[in-house]
């Protein structure tokens, strides 16, 4: 520990992504990428951008970005901001929409960015217990009299959970809370949940999170943005132009515009997905694991003969990563990605190794 470091640095615990290993012939299902390639019109639009103009500031507006993805949510330009992935755009959601005089509200088992931003920026917060079937309880973001949030912020579908909730359930949620903003972070509802975005019409209070790292495919480019009310965009834009004037550079707006306008490739890829998905959630379910339901391109299961930890090693020394959680109610869980079918193959086989040895 530095002695230059400030009182917040030292006091922080920050997140720690999934593993990211340089080794050959891994089967990488920790992080939840795509198993498929970015839109090859995307990859022809980075080609394309790579030539002289990388010594000039690309927009500091994304302009032709944010018109891309307005026309397709139906929305005007000004209601559409772009950051450097949805973990930028998160951030800047908490400095700028989520740090309220009373707690912001979050479920206790979900992404794990969100305690690090409260710590970060100094937010107050309370958790709210998922229910025994790990699935968050509208009734419990209703307003509670003194206790009523600030804010509120989940996913949906939630992680690491991957189980969605119903528009209607989000809706009433929103509509219950009209005085304070209500951000929903759709990072995986390409994969099966029913998207926000509907709602921004009727209400002003909410802002829906996107990512492009996950059913676009592209991960390494980092592409977030936040659909929602003028007003509520303009204050990203404020925190924005006061940290980093410059987030995406010329080949991410032009990767990013590209797969946009691939819509027919992404939906497709998507869909891949979640016909593999439903087929290893069976297979799991047969070697006699409990799978929650899941709107994500990944699964949440546990074996009730078997720690999780002792599962993730076994497959780590398989060459297969699976993400272990360590909180107490889902120690024994695995967080499974939705790889290709050969790559599930090779998980299977493995865990039937172990299960039923």
């Amino acid at each position: 520990m530095s002695q230059f470091w400030s009182p917040v640095v030292r006091s922080l615990q920050p997140y720690v992504p999934g593993e990211q290993p340089l080794v050959d012939n891994l089967i990488k299902l920790n992080t939840n990428e795509h198993p498929y390639g970015p839109s090859p019109r995307a990859l022809a639009a980075i080609e394309a951008a790579t030539n002289d103009s990388l010594r000039l500031y690309p927009d500091p507006h994304a302009g032709a970005l944010k018109q891309a993805l307005a026309k397709r949510y139906g929305l005007s330009v000004d209601q559409v901001f772009v950051g450097n992935g949805s973990d930028e755009v998160l951030a800047h959601t908490f400095f700028a929409l989520l740090n309220q005089k009373r707690p912001l509200l979050f479920p206790d088992l979900t992404y794990g960015f969100y305690p690090v931003y409260c710590q970060l920026f100094g937010i107050k917060h309370r958790l709210v217990p998922l229910d025994e079937a790990f699935q968050i309880k509208i009734s419990d973001y209703m307003g509670q009299g003194e206790q009523q949030a600030g804010a509120i912020i989940f996913p949906n579908p939630n992680a690491p959970t991957g189980r969605a909730l119903p528009l209607s359930d989000i809706e009433a949620v929103v509509r219950a809370n009209p005085t304070i903003p209500v951000v929903i972070d759709e990072a995986y509802v390409d994969f099966g949940a029913q998207s926000a975005v509907a709602l921004l019409g009727q209400y002003p209070n909410l802002l829906v999170v996107h990512s492009m790292s996950k059913s676009r495919s592209l991960a390494g480019l980092r592409v977030g943005y936040a659909l929602g009310a003028p007003d509520l965009v303009a204050g990203l834009e404020r925190v924005k132009d006061s940290f980093n004037s410059y987030p995406l550079d010329r080949l991410a707006q032009a990767g990013a515009l590209a797969a946009v306008e691939d819509a027919a490739y992404y939906e497709a890829a998507s869909q891949r997905v979640v016909a593999t998905r439903d087929q290893l959630t069976a297979r799991l379910q047969g070697l006699g694991f409990e799978v929650l339901p899941s709107s994500a391109n990944f699964v949440f299961a546990r074996h009730p003969e078997h720690q999780g930890k002792k599962l993730a090693d076994w497959l780590r020394e398989r060459a297969i990563l699976v993400r272990h959680f360590k909180h107490p109610r889902i120690e024994d869980f695995l967080r499974i990605t939705v790889g290709t079918p050969e790559q599930c193959d090779s998980l299977i086989k493995a865990l039937t190794e172990c299960v039923r040895p």
